[in-house]
């Protein structure tokens, strides 16, 4: 069976070896290379793998068809209305490191349908499981902003201010899932607290640069970070904050000079 990977970076790649290694025929696509053309990738293609980064899926998703499965391995897309069209989709998200995953430790992310087992599960990678694909795509968004936030603030991991923030922000982000319609039970599986205790500390550049606005309320990120991006789109309405969501409103409120 043909697989189209969309995105030939370090996830997707890690992605895409494991398919291969289980004698999948993996063909992927990225507009950087442009090696092959996107519907030359897509031809034949029995299932798609979308692993994009989230500011390229509203460009890639119009063309792309809508009636093949598709594997969501994109983190950093709020709202799951961009899928409406597609008549089958299914996520996968957590706090896995692509070059972990390409070195065969051990790692664990979340799956909201058991083909994704069937097609990514070894004996280095199991999934944890729900249905609740808003919640999956929500959390995957939520905890880059709240990373930029613990940076913002200055907390340091190990303390406890470090982790009551973290206790905190998880029980934060059940009220924003639930207010718009996911369900709370979601942040309890490895893709909520699990990923969100790995941004919320370096290497994770949201954590990084929101450490650099501490210092410098003026500074503009040197690469893509996911944070920003889904902050402006808080900002912009894409989904509802409820009044107890402190710490976010605290962080809108903060960001007027640099998002």
């Amino acid at each position: 069976m043909k697989i189209a990977i969309l995105g030939a970076g370090a996830f997707g790649t890690a992605l895409g070896g494991i398919l291969a290694d289980k004698g999948y025929d993996i063909d992927y696509y990225d507009s950087k290379c442009e090696k092959e053309t996107l519907h030359e990738v897509l031809d034949d293609a029995k299932m798609l793998v979308l692993a994009v980064p989230s500011k390229a899926v509203p460009y890639l998703l119009p063309h792309l068809p809508k009636n093949k499965p598709m594997v969501v391995a994109t983190k950093g897309i709020l709202s799951d209305k961009i899928f409406a069209d597609f008549k089958d989709y299914m996520i996968i998200s957590g706090p896995g490191f692509a070059d972990d995953i390409k070195a065969h430790k051990n790692a664990k992310l979340t799956a909201t349908d058991n083909r994704i087992e069937e097609l990514f599960g070894t004996d280095y990678l199991t999934f944890d499981r729900t249905t609740d694909e808003k919640g999956v795509l929500m959390c995957g968004a939520l905890k880059n902003v709240y990373a930029l936030y613990c940076g913002l603030l200055g907390l340091k991991a190990g303390t406890g201010e470090h982790m009551e923030f973290l206790k905190g922000t998880a029980n934060e982000m059940k009220l924003v899932l639930l207010e718009n319609g996911a369900k709370a039970e979601t942040v309890d599986l490895v893709c909520g607290k699990g990923d969100l205790k790995i941004t919320c500390d370096f290497p994770s550049r949201n954590y990084e640069f929101g450490q650099i606005l501490r210092k410098n309320p003026k500074a503009e990120p040197e690469k893509t970070v996911e944070g920003l991006s889904a902050l402006k789109k808080i900002k912009n309405g894409e989904i509802m904050v409820p009044k107890e969501a402190t710490k976010l409103k605290d962080l809108i409120s903060r960001s007027k000079e640099w998002a």
